[in-house]
């Protein structure tokens, strides 16, 4: 295929279970995309810990680069790469990897919370990063390297997170994104860089946290290896590098909107406030603060949402979610999609019990089905005993942890909400939007999916002067997607 189109962009978009490389470019005042490549993210048992294939992932990456002039006759004016959030690797003073790149899902930080509670008063960290007390920070994993293998902090010069690892292998050019530090639990929200205090207390070596970069600029070219590969050259720029604070720089949101993206982690929350809501009030009701482009404030709330469904779609198939741990039989004949799992919950609909989405029991579980079955004995429910029942449960589950967090949301900020703009893939799916909308009594505007990868190409278009300004930026979005209205109460 040999295309000619002018000013194409290249966005990579990693998620904690799938990545891909898509090309953008503006056509009659139309955002374009087309997928050059898409690839499974898996996890690997390394030394007793669950890792992420690091370098597999970097060469389906440069697998996805090359394939946008190889397949589809397009050379990218410019590549912007964001990832899912927390994770890291440490660099030797030679810009070598020290270990490996270990997910925020292993055990690795298990109890470190109340290490650096012990360490460090938790309200004042709080009023300090803004940041929630959750098991994936990367401040919990360093604590627990540091107890486990303190020697790998000893030979680091450098903590870099994974997108920022990635840009450098393309690039040569280490940067530091600050909207993904945030999620650190190291950053002061206030003076937007790096706790000393906290680091301090924490016994973390201040040497390896380098200076942070606002996203926006260009870091530099491709290194002539990877170019090589590829078969062009091309400029990579340092996009909003934190995948959800991507997705919501480009929601083209209208009024008081609640914005949720809706992925492996459902986040749920509001931007742009005039500061970080750091209260104990927040820290006890569950919400976070992380930094966005232009020191935009996103107060939020993770919820572990489409996770519970991929793992149960997993486990129906007889798929372990990491290689080398043992995986159930399939249930079926034949391999279930997500389509025939909402067809399923649709059929269960007489079926009625609720989950906790905090509870850490469903953070990574041997067996999701058995967790969700467990939950539901030990709280006096009704337990789910089909595959449907399963998926009902965590339906309903989600659509009123959905307007427990709106209501929360509005009691802090003071803002009264009137209207959900769902992004991301869990858009697609019109039963848990009907059911959200019925749940919060708002109308939810489903759309754009590909919210991610349109926040990193709107920061590629800015770069290269197609687009001047983010509104402007989120008009292009508006008018070049499809979305769709669900008014509360209507069919399922």
């Amino acid at each position: 295929m040999n295309r000619n189109i002018a000013h194409a962009h290249a966005a990579v978009d990693l998620g904690a279970s799938s990545g891909r490389v898509i090309l953008g470019w503006v056509e009659d005042g139309i955002l374009r995309l087309e997928e050059a490549h898409r690839f499974d993210n898996i996890q690997k048992r390394i030394d007793g810990h669950d890792c992420w294939d690091i370098d597999g992932l970097f060469d389906q990456v440069v697998e996805g680069l090359r394939r946008c002039k190889s397949e589809l006759g397009v050379v990218p004016e410019t590549i912007g790469i964001d990832t899912w959030g927390s994770d890291f690797v440490l660099l030797d003073e030679h810009l070598e990897r020290v270990g490996e790149a270990v997910a925020y899902r292993d055990a690795r930080a298990d109890g470190m919370a109340a290490v650096a509670d012990a360490l460090f008063d938790k309200d004042e960290a709080f009023a300090r990063t803004g940041i929630q007390e959750q098991f994936f920070n990367a401040c919990y994993h360093l604590l627990g390297l540091k107890r486990q293998n303190p020697e790998q902090l000893e030979r680091a010069a450098h903590f870099t997170q994974l997108p920022d690892y990635l840009n450098l292998r393309l690039t040569g050019v280490l940067a530091h994104d600050y909207t993904n530090a945030t999620l650190t639990g190291l950053v002061n929200a206030h003076e937007r860089t790096w706790d000393d205090d906290i680091i301090e207390a924490f016994g973390l070596p201040r040497r390896i946290f380098g200076e942070l970069s606002m996203p926006g600029g260009v870091l530099g070219p491709l290194l002539p290896e990877i170019a090589e590969r590829v078969g062009y050259q091309a400029p990579v720029v340092l996009v909003v590098t934190h995948d959800n604070a991507s997705a919501w720089l480009a929601v083209p949101a209208h009024g008081n909107a609640v914005f949720l993206s809706s992925g492996t982690w459902c986040i749920l929350g509001s931007e742009n406030l005039p500061e970080p809501v750091c209260t104990r009030e927040a820290r006890l009701a569950g919400f976070t603060n992380e930094g966005g482009y232009q020191y935009r404030h996103e107060i939020l709330r993770n919820i572990a949402g489409m996770w519970m469904i991929q793992s149960v779609r997993r486990e129906v198939n007889g798929v372990s979610y990491v290689e080398g741990r043992p995986a159930r039989e399939a249930m079926f004949d034949h391999k279930v999609g997500f389509g025939e799992l909402i067809d399923m919950a649709r059929e269960a609909e007489d079926f009625e019990a609720h989950l906790d989405f905090s509870d850490s029991r469903f953070d990574n579980p041997e067996s999701m089905i058995d967790e969700i079955r467990a939950a539901c004995r030990e709280s006096g429910q009704r337990v789910p005993e089909t595959i449907g029942e399963i998926m009902r449960t965590i339906y309903l589950s989600l659509a009123r942890t959905y307007a427990d967090g709106i209501a929360g949301l509005s009691e802090l900020t003071g803002i009264e909400y009137d209207s959900i703009s769902m992004v991301g893939g869990g858009s697609q799916d019109a039963y848990l939007n009907q059911l959200t909308a019925n749940a919060c009594g708002l109308p939810v505007h489903a759309g754009p999916t590909e919210c991610t990868c349109l926040g990193n190409l709107m920061l590629q278009l800015m770069a290269s002067g197609e687009i001047s300004s983010v509104e402007e930026g989120r008009a292009l979005i508006e008018r070049s997607s499809d979305i769709v209205r669900f008014d509360p109460e209507g069919a399922l």
